[in-house]
């Protein structure tokens, strides 16, 4: 599995936000901290692979427990879609945003209506 940089995913999600129409400046601290936990996310399913998938690991006394990186995994994803929310990127979020669509300047409706 190929690692984006945290600074591509970060790129990513404000052009997506863009195209979204959600995107205000203001919101870049909370998009950093988005594209950190998406690269370690990234970071711990290629672990995990590596790892060959291994979900289980045994405790001093023998019985089988949830490895750590499959438990991080779970709290990533938490957070992730935490933040997802929070800046408008899933469907369920959208529907309960109000797009501000930016106004035309007089002189370009003017423009406009003369072609």
């Amino acid at each position: 599995m190929a690692i984006a940089a945290k600074e591509t995913i970060k790129r990513a999600t404000i052009r997506d936000m863009k195209k979204l129409g959600t995107h205000k400046p203001e919101f870049n601290r909370l998009i950093d901290i988005y594209a950190e936990l998406v690269h370690q996310y990234q970071r711990a399913v290629a672990d995990f692979e590596e790892s060959g998938y291994q979900y289980e690991t045994e405790t001093a006394a023998g019985n089988p427990k949830k490895s750590g990186i499959v438990s991080t995994m779970e709290n990533l994803r938490k957070d992730i879609l935490a933040y997802s929310d929070r800046l408008c990127l899933n469907p369920k979020s959208l529907e309960t945003v109000t797009v501000e669509v930016p106004k035309k300047s007089k002189l370009a409706e003017a423009l406009s209506g003369l072609g």
